[in-house]
């Protein structure tokens, strides 16, 4: 803003796109995103008003980066900074890895003198690295801020019957609350259970429309509903500081899912809590679903090619063509097993080859590519035109002869005392003789081609990457299980560690440093006992956690564990990078 000129930000998402933009203006900050979806006419139109110096910001996607409209007009922009959302994206190594990130550096020659800033709030120390490198850092700067939430109390409970104590966490704890589910059933099985127990719950999820969707995420902002339940498309865009409760019912797939979603709550610094609630079969499921997620090449090319004959698309064409997409009739129109399609529709996605918006909306827009002069007659020899004509000039103002608005039928059918239907049929008619460009509301998931349509034969995916991209998701799911499973380190410091923020402070409020306070005070007798054993044991050299226990053999494990973990933030012993445990300057 301290600067003249436009800022570009490329960022993965339409919902995040669309949600920055609209909070943009609300600030009367211009700004637009180019999303997949919209016409030529009018990304030619919004980028022409960049090129003059309508907007602050332009948001696009990374693949518009190398379409030649936007290189072209981009050339002609007064750039002053280059954003990178999201820029985990750019690494193989981080979540939700997009090839055409790594492109962005061969974007960057054509604005070179202009400066780059790549944002992400889950990036390990490799991912921070390989951020830097595929973006051609010349001088890197990294600036980060601590993981660490200290009003944020993690804990993780193995609890068999969790719907129970889930409840009893919510009686507990007053205050709006988030409750992760992974299905879109359990969400509304789970919202209704609440409903009945007294609790104002609503549950929350892609596949209800942009109405629901909406009211349903008001209400809650509004604190007219107290819990919702939701899948992970609930929460991206939102910034409700008074959440005081986050729960995990089923367990994220990564470490850097669960800490975007738990640190939704207490953002107002006040004290909140995040929970995750799991159970046996939850930890096994883990490994199980990676493996599932990763079907062989031979079916991925299969659905490519099913995605190609539904739509009737030629080899080499559709490149940001969208379609409205049905999961359901694609399957049966060509007897698809269901969780295979889904998988290899999120390889497909993970190539940069399509993308699939589950919960999409786009309001109708409007635009009048005609002058004064060609209207005028129109409306003379088609008189049945006249009325709307007039209406909507009158409704949305002469900025329809220079931009696409959006515009709504509902409210154009009241003043003309017609139906909506009818509203419709006339401006489908008017786009059809070229008077108007009429852009109908969409509320249905759409899925993108952001590639030219390739041969199937040709596509590609490649065996060995999905390989170690499977091997990377098994590790991040044994860190997950890691982390829940952990019987007495400090929660904090487990996320820290993962992100590669190494300290011996413990939160003080987590489950595992409140148990350990508890037996601080019931058991210090054997906590002294243990010290001293720990230190004869460790000065031979570095042992693993689980040679120690073997050597000790004490008589109540946990009671152990909890004295190694004192003595570590008391700083006599230490954790060293291979795992093993050593005296501290040994």
């Amino acid at each position: 803003m301290a600067k003249e000129g436009i800022c570009l930000v490329v960022s993965p998402l339409i919902a995040l796109m669309k949600d920055q933009v609209e909070q943009l203006k609300r600030r009367d900050i211009p700004a637009v995103a180019l999303f997949m979806g919209m016409s030529r006419r009018e990304i030619d139109l919004e980028l022409d008003n960049c090129v003059f110096g309508k907007y602050k910001f332009l948001y696009l996607s990374p693949e518009r980066l190398q379409t030649e409209i936007v290189i072209e007009r981009v050339k002609r922009m007064n750039v002053c900074l280059l954003a990178v959302d999201e820029a985990h994206c750019i690494s193989q190594w981080g979540e939700n890895f997009r090839p055409p990130y790594a492109q962005i550096a061969e974007f960057r020659q054509i604005i070179p003198k202009v400066p780059v800033i790549a944002l992400t709030a889950t990036a390990t120390e490799v991912v921070k690295k390989d951020i830097q490198e595929k973006l051609n850092f010349v001088r890197p700067k990294v600036f980060q801020k601590s993981f660490s939430r200290a009003n944020l109390s993690y804990s993780a409970y193995l609890e068999e019957d969790k719907e129970r104590r889930l409840l009893k966490i919510l009686e507990n704890v007053p205050g709006t609350a988030i409750v992760y589910v992974r299905s879109r059933k359990r969400t509304q099985a789970i919202a209704e259970w609440l409903q009945r127990c007294g609790i104002r719950a609503d549950f929350y999820h892609a596949g209800l429309d942009n109405a629901q969707r909406s009211n349903r995420q008001d209400a809650w902002i509004s604190n007219r509903t107290r819990v919702i339940v939701a899948t992970n498309a609930f929460g991206m865009g939102i910034d409700k500081p008074d959440v005081r409760t986050v729960i995990h019912l089923d367990l994220p797939d990564t470490l850097e899912a669960y800490y975007q979603e738990a640190g939704r709550a207490g953002r107002d610094e006040r004290k909140a809590y995040a929970v995750v609630l799991f159970n046996s079969g939850d930890v096994n499921d883990l490994e199980r679903r990676v493996l599932q997620s990763y079907p062989p090449v031979a079916v991925i090319r299969q659905v490519y090619q099913a995605l190609a004959n539904y739509y009737k698309l030629a080899v080499g064409s559709s490149q940001f063509a969208s379609y409205d997409f049905d999961l359901d009739d694609f399957r049966k129109v060509y007897d698809l097993p269901a969780s295979d399609t889904y998988q290899a529709i999120k390889r497909l996605e993970e190539a940069g080859l399509i993308q699939l918006s589950e919960s999409y909306y786009t309001p109708s827009r409007l635009y009048f590519p005609v002058d004064n002069r060609q209207l005028y007659e129109f409306q003379v020899a088609n008189a049945i035109y006249d009325p709307l004509i007039k209406l909507t000039l009158r409704v949305y103002g002469g900025e329809l002869f220079s931009n696409f608005l959006t515009i709504s039928e509902n409210t154009l059918a009241k003043h003309l005392h017609a139906s909506v239907k009818d509203v419709q049929a006339y401006l489908t008619r008017l786009h059809q003789v070229g008077i108007v460009v009429y852009e109908p509301q969409k509320d249905k998931p759409q899925l993108t081609f952001l590639t030219p349509r390739h041969d199937s034969l040709n596509l590609p995916i490649d065996a060995r990457t999905l390989e170690v991209r499977k091997q990377r998701d098994l590790e991040k799911a044994k860190a997950v299980a890691n982390y829940v499973q952990h019987p007495f380190r400090c929660r904090t410091q487990l996320l820290l560690e993962y992100f590669n923020e190494l300290t011996d402070a413990t939160c003080k409020v987590c489950d595992n440093c409140l148990k350990r306070k508890k037996w601080s005070v019931e058991l210090p007798e054997s906590l002294s006992e243990h010290r001293k054993q720990i230190l004869r044991s460790l000065q031979p050299g570095a042992l693993s956690l689980t040679g120690l226990v073997q050597q000790l053999k004490p008589k109540n494990e946990e009671v152990l564990l909890k004295t190694i973990q004192e003595m570590v933030g008391a700083g006599e012993i230490l954790y060293l990078e291979n795992g093993n445990i050593a005296l501290t300057g040994q």
